[in-house]
């Protein structure tokens, strides 16, 4: 394994870490980031944008496990007779998941060892493979807090949201390094 890559995976442990053992400052942190970025009126094209058509993405996997689904700019409806509202609001939606990201990019794919064409190939997998990550969680969080309450929707959401991304990372790292990335002739 080279340096680049082993950079990259210890990168990864250490945010893991991190996450782990400042998780409770961490909801602290994400409500400074909140405001900072409400304030910048940053948040406007996600809320207005992106986060419908998350909802639409989220409705439409969860209309394939069979469940009876409406939709509106932030709500997942599932049911009719006795509707389950599932509130998405735009800072939820894996923003941090695209942070996390886009720095282990930022180490993974830095110097020139590899071909510029195998690293927009790498930074496609991972834009996608993260959006879809994204995505599947938040169908995970709508369906636990739907068949378990919102208590256990809660701890998945904090808990096992931040363990998914980490593991879709380090899965992401070792298939670019092994499959994607070519080193330069």
């Amino acid at each position: 394994m080279t340096s680049v890559s082993k950079n990259t995976f210890v990168t990864l442990f250490l945010i893991l870490v991190l996450l782990l053992m400042f998780f409770p400052l961490m909801s602290t942190f994400n409500d400074i980031l909140t405001r900072i970025v409400i304030n910048l009126r940053g948040y406007a094209f996600i809320r207005e944008v992106i986060v419908p058509f998350e909802v639409r993405m989220v409705a439409v996997i969860l209309t394939v496990l069979g469940f009876d689904v409406g939709v509106t700019k932030e709500y997942v409806v599932l049911g009719s007779s006795a509707p389950f509202i599932a509130e998405i609001v735009w800072n939820c939606i894996g923003w941090q998941s695209l942070l996390f990201f886009i720095i282990t990019a930022f180490i993974g794919l830095q110097g020139d060892k590899y071909t510029n064409v195998s690293k927009i190939k790498a930074l496609i997998i991972g834009a996608l493979g993260t959006f879809w990550v994204n995505i599947l969680r938040i169908v995970v969080v709508v369906l636990a807090a739907y068949f378990f309450g919102q208590s256990t929707g809660l701890i998945i959401h904090n808990y096992g949201s931040l363990l998914a991304v980490i593991l879709w990372l380090f899965f992401f790292w070792w298939f670019t390094y092994s499959f994607v990335l070519e080193e330069r002739s």
